[in-house]
Order: C-alpha cells, then sequence, then structure tokens
C-alpha cells in the first residue's frame, strides 16, 4: 500500500488542520484540477472501451460495473442515472457493489476482500460473452475487483479497468486498461475526493458516449428521456419543440399524440405521417432518429 500515490502524503495539504477555510478551498480546488488532466492523457484508451461498449451494447450486451465502496458506489450512480437519461432498461448497464445494497450508505467488513464474491454477484445476473465488465478500483488492487475481471474474462466478456495508480493489479486483468494517475489526494488516502472525481469522470464519458453511439441522442439532446416526472415531461416537450421548429403548444399535442415518445413524436412530424409509420420506421432504421428522418 505505501507504493501507491493515493495512500502517499499530499505535500501541498500538510497542515490541512492549520489552514484557514479559504486556504483549503483553494488547496483543494487546485488539487481537483489535476485530475482533469490526468483523464486528458488516458483519452485514447477511454476511447477503445467506448469503441467496445458501443459494439456489444448495440448486439444485446450489457455494460456491467463492479467495484467496492466509493467506486462501487459510483457504478451504481452512473448505471441508475442511465435508465431516466437514457430510457434503457435497468438490466442494460449494472452496477454491482462489495457488500449489496447495504453497502451504499455503510460498509460492509471484509465485502471487498473476497474474490468470490464478486464471481457469485455475476453468475447472479447471468453473465455471458456480450457483455461488458468494467472494474472500478482507486488503488488498482481491490479483491473484489480482480476476482470479477477474472472471472469475466474466462467467461470471454470483455473487461476493463479503471485504477488510480499506474502498473495496477486490476490493470493486468483486464483487456482494456485505463489508468489516471491523480496523485496524492488532499486527505491521506481519502480516495473519494480526486479518485473518484475521476472515476465519476470516467464513467460519465462512458456511459454518455456509448448511449451516443446507439443513437439515444440527437445532437446533444436526450431525445431518449424517460420522463419520469413533471421536470422531465417538460424537457421532452421542449426537445420536440427545438427539433421541429414548432410552438410549445404544436409539441405538447405531437408528445401526447405519440403516446410519450420523444422520437416517435419527432419522426412524425418531420416526415409528415401517423404514429405506427413513425414507429415502424424507427424499427426498420435501428431506432436512430436521423436515419429514420432520411429513410424516405
Amino acid at each position: 500500500m505505501k507504493h501507491l500515490t493515493t495512500e502517499t502524503r499530499n505535500e501541498a495539504t500538510m497542515h490541512l488542520d492549520e489552514m484557514s477555510i479559504q486556504q483549503a478551498l483553494k488547496t483543494m480546488n487546485q488539487e481537483d484540477q489535476r485530475v482533469s488532466q490526468a483523464i486528458n492523457t488516458a483519452l485514447p484508451q477511454i476511447a477503445k472501451v467506448i469503441e467496445v461498449t458501443t459494439t456489444q451494447f448495440k448486439n444485446g450486451g450489457r455494460i456491467i460495473y463492479i467495484g467496492a465502496g466509493t467506486s462501487g458506489r459510483l457504478g451504481v450512480l452512473d448505471a441508475a442515472e442511465c435508465v431516466p437519461t437514457f430510457n434503457t432498461d435497468p438490466g442494460d448497464v449494472i452496477g454491482i457493489i462489495a457488500g449489496g445494497s447495504r453497502a451504499m450508505t455503510e460498509a460492509v467488513e471484509g465485502a471487498e476482500d473476497d474474490e468470490m464474491l464478486a464471481q457469485t454477484n455475476l453468475k447472479e445476473i447471468e453473465l455471458n460473452n456480450k457483455d461488458v465488465v468494467i472494474g472500478i478500483s482507486a488503488s488498482g488492487r481491490t479483491p473484489f475487483v480482480k476476482g470479477g475481471l477474472y472471472y469475466a474474462k474466462h467467461l470471454g466478456a470483455h473487461t476493463v479497468s479503471i485504477a488510480c495508480n499506474t502498473n495496477t493489479e486490476i490493470s493486468e486483468s483486464a483487456e482494456f486498461p485505463i489508468e489516471v494517475a491523480v496523485g496524492p489526494e488532499v486527505l491521506t488516502g481519502s480516495t473519494r475526493l480526486k479518485a473518484g472525481t475521476a472515476q465519476k469522470l470516467i464513467l460519465n464519458m462512458i456511459s454518455t458516449l456509448t448511449m451516443v453511439g446507439v443513437g439515444k441522442v440527437y445532437d446533444n439532446l436526450m431525445i431518449d428521456v424517460k420522463a419520469t416526472n413533471q421536470k422531465l415531461v417538460d424537457r421532452s416537450i421542449r426537445i420536440i419543440q427545438d427539433i421541429c421548429d414548432i410552438t410549445y403548444e404544436q409539441a405538447q399535442k405531437l408528445y401526447e399524440t405519440a403516446r410519450s415518445d420523444v422520437k416517435v413524436a419527432v419522426v412524425m412530424h418531420l416526415c409528415d405521417i401517423n404514429r405506427e409509420a413513425a414507429q415502424e420506421r424507427l424499427k426498420r432504421n435501428n431506432n436512430i432518429v436521423k436515419q429514420a428522418i432520411k429513410d424516405q
């Protein structure tokens, strides 16, 4: 552990407890800026991962995050957010945390040290070779993650690792390793800070650009948004309004006629066809709106 940069002391914060709030905030902000710089060096590796997740997702595969502690919680969060943002099924992007749902709010003793536990969890969701398993570990040595990657590789699934140190054990276990060296934490060993931020940013990139690749985004609009509340209903209507260049009231009527399906509403208007014809055209074009519009 002493050789991990995420566990070493940060020279800039040796006297953190003696700093004024303003000094501490400035220092934390400066350290956080190092995160995006570190990620910049890993963009080629992240791009390769997104190519794989996009291809596998199109072919019926799933994206599965596995991790312990903060890393696991971030995976669960990203998976959960895909449902309302991109209208995915809960089983399309899955977050698995060592210790199960209880570990989201409290520490589960020994869970992250159990290599076999990850295999059990992956068996429970019937992992197969179409899936992509993404192991997340700040240290890069979490046994739970290593066990999960080993099992996934054994089944022929694609494997990805995300670590915040270099030359890590999980990198050796993954087909597509991502290493982002964020350096020592402001609070020694507290990897919920810079390491957690780096992991969150990378997961944002992977899930968002995968969904762009499978047609769940029109320009920069959430065209596949699942309207689970009034705010999202309003957003859905405004998306139709923007794309179709019509009034809010016209967009609202289209939304209702399309039975709350933004994609169907847009294709109905731009192609001047009814709901059934729009649905059929989308189906013919892999549910990608721009392709469906061109399919005259």
